[in-house]
């Protein structure tokens, strides 16, 4: 083990990319810095991110100022913002995309969350966002919702860059996996070049334990068995990751596939799992569980600046965890339903949840925003 854990994981076949954006961490060299000491390799966004970069943050004022005596709007003035930091970071991780032939570098910005279930919208506002950041290497960011997927498809086959989120439920990950395929057959089907698409599945992580883990408390204090109470405890903190191990199994099914083996004779890249929601949310349990236990090949983890450094410091790193224990996996899985723990609705919760979780702060951020216009530029 050398003494940065992070290019440790990096041996493995595992890229790490932090979830944080804002112009600060830009302009001070804090990203760059970020890059070259702790071996970052992409970066992602989302609007709750960007709430927190932008709202009170003087950094902005001027590109604020500027938009409002220019007469845009406030959505206009907030693409503006966004797209400028979105591009300076392109320009950041430029030479990882070039280095890496294209498979890392990337920077994922996401679509306005109210177009969750808008898949003709969503398709426009891919190809806008594309066209005006126009770097090679930004990924825009889609929901993994039936309409998501749909919009994903069409937007493959534009030849444009897909970071699909939002993804609790292994279907969720297997269907998103064949919109990217049916995607590329499409544009190979038109004769256009499919080996400069990148794309990756947003799994999500801790937010299934803190959901699950409360209704297993829940059975725990409903249920007078001693022995089931035991059951319902040993499977806390454990459903995300198994969860997990069971996607990263269809994954290797689905490029085993003739269907994608036919693609990747074209030179079509693999979709990679990412990882999100990676941070602990329980203090009882390691803040590095969810970095240490899905480290895996052709994977990807994106981690908040605090989970970075916790790996940093004291991750322990070994060879496919994501691998072992399969078995295990599938009994929680198949067990949790038997015990009353319903994972579908779980997941369709959560899924709502997500997208409520990005819509919230949005709205807050485009009310922050027209405040600042009004004081900005008085009547």
């Amino acid at each position: 083990m050398s003494d940065n854990r992070l290019l440790d994981i990096e041996q493995y076949g595992q890229s790490i990319w932090m979830d944080n954006l804002s112009r600060d961490l830009i302009e001070s060299g804090q990203l760059q810095k970020a890059i070259e000491e702790r071996g970052l390799l992409g970066i992602t966004s989302n609007p709750a991110i960007f709430e927190k970069a932008i709202a009170g943050n003087q950094v902005y004022d001027t590109d604020i100022e500027a938009g409002a005596k220019a007469g845009k709007s406030v959505q206009e003035i907030y693409e503006s913002l966004v797209f400028k930091d979105i591009r300076d970071a392109c320009d950041a991780f430029r030479p990882i995309y070039d280095r890496t032939g294209g498979m890392d570098g990337y920077v994922s910005i996401e679509l306005p969350p109210d177009l969750a279930r808008d898949t003709e919208n969503s398709i426009e506002e891919a190809k806008r966002y594309f066209r005006d950041i126009g770097r090679d290497n930004v990924m825009i960011k889609i929901p993994g919702t039936p309409e998501g997927l749909a919009a994903v498809e069409e937007v493959i086959a534009a030849g444009i860059n897909v970071n699909i989120t939002l993804l609790f439920s292994v279907q969720s990950y297997v269907e998103t996996a064949w919109a990217y395929i049916r995607g590329l057959e499409k544009r190979a089907a038109n004769g256009e070049d499919i080996s400069k698409i990148a794309s990756v599945a947003s799994f999500f992580i801790s937010r299934i334990d803190a959901k699950v883990d409360k209704k297993l408390d829940a059975a725990i204090e409903q249920t007078n068995d001693e022995q089931q109470k035991e059951e319902l405890r040993q499977y806390k903190g454990k459903v995300a990751i198994a969860n997990a191990k069971i996607a990263y199994q269809k994954y290797k099914e689905i490029v085993q596939s003739d269907r994608w083996k036919a693609l990747a004779e074209k030179g079509a890249n693999i979709q990679r799992l990412l990882w999100a929601s990676t941070s602990t949310k329980n203090p009882e349990y390691s803040d590095v569980m969810y970095v240490d236990e899905l480290i895996g090949a052709n994977t990807i983890n994106t981690l908040p600046p605090k989970t970075i450094e916790a790996c940093f410091d004291h991750c322990t790193v070994s060879g496919d965890p994501i691998e072992r224990d399969l078995e295990t996996a599938q009994q929680i899985m198949q067990r949790l339903p038997e015990l009353g723990i319903d994972l579908d609705k779980v997941m369709e919760e959560l899924l709502q949840e997500g997208i409520d979780k990005f819509v919230e702060p949005y709205q807050s951020l485009m009310q922050s925003l027209e405040e600042k216009v009004n004081k900005l530029t008085p009547a």
